[in-house]
């Protein structure tokens, strides 16, 4: 039995990517051989594919995906043949098997869909971080985060609603802000709002924190935003890596605190995982989190996902099915 898997044998565009018979991967001590049902697409692939990122070829992308459990490795208790798993933490998962250490796997309710599955734990692990650990948000809150319609941005409306929060975020096109008014923000402004809107709606206090997996281009309004003693949660780099700065502006600013989390240092154990997972699908399972999936694609066209995804014209997630 083979299976199939998208291969880059240099860095370059989309058209790079070939889809190849291999042979089917057999699970080592500790690890499950997945058949894949669906696969998470996330930028920073199309940075490994590019050259932007460095990476060994020939390379398969992909860290995330959902699928069924086909083969156990020696030692593994957790898991048996059959059952549904989802991962953020897995490598070369664009492909129709995958293996996976047996501790990164996370359990998938049975009424809860692959395709969901798949598209759900990175940037539902992420914000639900964000707003557990990075900085825990009480109800009453005064919240900014930014690309409210994107993957990340749909879930962390909805996970802040849920915890009484009042909601400010930032779209680039109408369609994109009643995606965001639709998952509950109460506040959805243009980027080139944020400085003057931020404190009217917030009657010149400040919010409590802002999440901001822009960076450069945003990073010091968002400090502005802030009230004293307020929270910067810097979450990624969109337009760019934030440059050095003086620490000794946030004292100016009002005794402010910066934070730069990763997702792998709020994954640190199989507990941690099954904690943060649990809660999304729970939320899910419910009716009380939507997952969007704004594009899906056959495995084989992973090229033209990754040119949907580097035109910044998508939102929520994009997906592909084996």
């Amino acid at each position: 039995m083979s299976s199939h898997a998208i291969i880059a044998r240099q860095a370059g565009g989309p058209e790079v990517f070939d889809y190849v018979a291999s042979a089917l991967p057999s699970p080592e001590a500790g690890q499950l051989l997945i058949k894949v049902a669906a696969i998470g697409v996330n930028f920073i692939e199309t940075y490994q594919r590019s050259g932007v990122y460095q990476v060994k070829y020939p390379f398969t992308p992909g860290s995330e995906c959902a699928g069924i459990v086909e083969a156990v490795g020696e030692g593994v208790t957790d898991f048996a043949i059959g059952d549904r798993v989802a991962t953020t933490e897995g490598s070369k998962t664009y492909a129709t098997h995958t293996l996976l250490d047996a501790d990164k796997a996370l359990p998938v309710p049975e009424n809860v869909s692959l395709e969901t599955a798949g598209a759900l734990p990175l940037q539902g692990i992420t914000a639900h971080y964000l707003i557990n650990s990075s900085y825990n948000v009480q109800p009453g809150d005064m919240v900014l985060t930014y690309a409210g319609a994107g993957g990340v941005g749909l879930l962390l409306i909805q996970l802040l609603k849920l915890r009484g929060a009042t909601v400010i975020t930032t779209t680039s096109t109408p369609e994109k802000a009643e995606l965001a008014r639709a998952a509950g923000a109460d506040h959805v402004l243009t980027y080139d709002e944020v400085a003057t809107r931020v404190r009217e709606i917030t009657d010149g206090r400040g919010v409590d924190v802002v999440y901001d997996g822009i960076g450069k281009d945003t990073f010091d309004g968002s400090l502005a935003a802030l009230k004293i003693r307020g929270t910067l949660v810097l979450f990624g780099g969109a337009s760019g890596q934030v440059p050095p700065f003086d620490l000794q502006r946030l004292n100016a600013h009002g005794s402010l605190s910066v934070t730069r989390p990763k997702i792998a240092d709020f994954l640190l154990n199989a507990e941690e995982r099954r904690w943060r997972s649990g809660e999304l699908f729970e939320l899910v399972s419910n009716g009380k989190l939507d997952v969007r999936i704004g594009a899906s694609f056959p495995l084989a066209e992973a090229g033209a996902a990754h040119t949907a995804l580097e035109s910044r014209s998508t939102t929520g997630k994009t997906i592909l099915i084996p």
